[in-house]
């Protein structure tokens, strides 16, 4: 299979790109200004080929000669650039995200090749239940501009008269395992915030639900959906862990380290930010406020599709994994090293006093 890949260089492009080359497809990775691809694990990876191009131009800013050179021969485009950075002024989200799907569909009706679109769980807005796969229109309002880009951009994909397919992770974020990121975005920084004592007070509910994706879940469940394409054609795929994840979960795990603030949630109808004081309500305005919406939702997302058709079960999230995120946080120094528990400290009294 012969794959071109936007935003191969991203995040979750990266690892993705890296699993299509372990599987043996030769991909073609579309990049903007890195050319460096790195996965998670920070190895390098080795598509078959690196190209420049530019998502917010025609034909992804590819010039005339490559775009005739690869006509004939890309079988599917994967197409995962986007802009995620939350608070950007609305027409950052049209251009990248909107008008970026449009260039990149208008060249797979060109090549007559299929189109696999890597989207968001978050295209269900502001909804409470369980959203499943094949739900896009279901009334919701939409937390910020990113997610009803991404609304807006599936809506081209399904309407396109192409053959499509469509990969929805939750809130990206470390290795199942180790709990590692590269990346340090959105849940990562409004976690930093809370554990220094930033943003103590916040709006929400403790049985809300945010639903985290394990980058190497998300690239296994883009790369099979890619691999089979021919099988999945019309079909959505949750990359999202089993288990939502609570805010009284988080901040039960966050309390672990007593040296670890944690912040108060409060119902939203008495959140007044003018109530905080003044460093608080900057931190509050600046990031805090970005984030609320999800402090609210209590979301599960169904994931049926990618666990019948790809084989992915969708790997437990809960309070486990979230220790292994902080941990593995504290390690590279995102969070600063906590005092240890009392648990530690008892641990090591025990130790103490047995070599007495």
């Amino acid at each position: 299979m012969n794959v071109l890949f936007t935003g191969a260089a991203g995040h979750v492009g990266a690892d993705a790109v890296a699993r299509l080359v372990g599987r043996g497809a030769h991909v073609i990775a579309l990049v903007h200004s890195r050319s460096e691809i790195i996965a998670n694990n920070g190895r390098r990876v080795r598509p078959a080929e690196v190209v420049h191009g530019d998502v917010r131009a025609a034909g992804l800013g590819l010039d005339t000669d490559t775009v005739r050179r690869l006509a004939g021969q890309v079988d599917l485009i994967v197409h995962c650039a986007a802009v995620t950075d939350f608070g950007l002024p609305e027409h950052r989200y049209t251009e990248l995200n909107v008008d970026g799907t449009a260039h990149a569909l208008a060249l797979a009706r060109t090549w007559g090749c299929g189109f696999l679109y890597v989207s968001t769980a978050y295209v269900c807005g502001e909804y409470d239940g369980t959203f499943a796969e094949d739900q896009l229109d279901i009334g919701q309002r939409f937390g910020n501009d990113y997610e009803r880009s991404k609304f807006r951009a599936e809506h081209l994909v399904r309407d396109s008269g192409l053959r499509w397919a469509i990969v929805r992770p939750g809130i990206v974020s470390g290795e199942y395992r180790t709990g590692h990121s590269r990346e340090h975005k959105h849940i990562y920084q409004v976690l930093k915030l809370i554990v220094e004592g930033k943003l103590r007070t916040l709006p929400g509910h403790y049985g809300a639900t945010l639903g985290l994706s394990p980058i190497g879940h998300v690239a296994d469940t883009i790369a099979a959906a890619a691999s089979g394409f021919a099988d999945h054609v019309g079909h959505t795929f949750h990359a999202v862990g089993a288990t939502p994840l609570s805010l009284r979960a988080i901040s039960d795990v966050l309390a672990e380290y007593p040296s670890f603030r944690v912040a108060d949630f409060v119902p939203p109808s008495t959140f007044r930010p003018d109530d905080l004081d003044d460093i608080e309500r900057g931190y509050y305005q600046k990031v805090g406020r970005l984030y609320a919406s999800y402090l609210s939702r209590r979301l599960d997302f169904d994931c049926t599709n990618t666990r019948d058709r790809l084989g992915l079960p969708a790997p437990a999230t809960g309070a486990g994994y979230l220790r292994r995120i902080r941990d593995s946080c504290v390690r590279t120094g995102y969070l600063s090293r906590p005092e240890p528990s009392v648990a530690e400290v008892l641990a090591a009294l025990q130790r103490e006093g047995s070599r007495i």
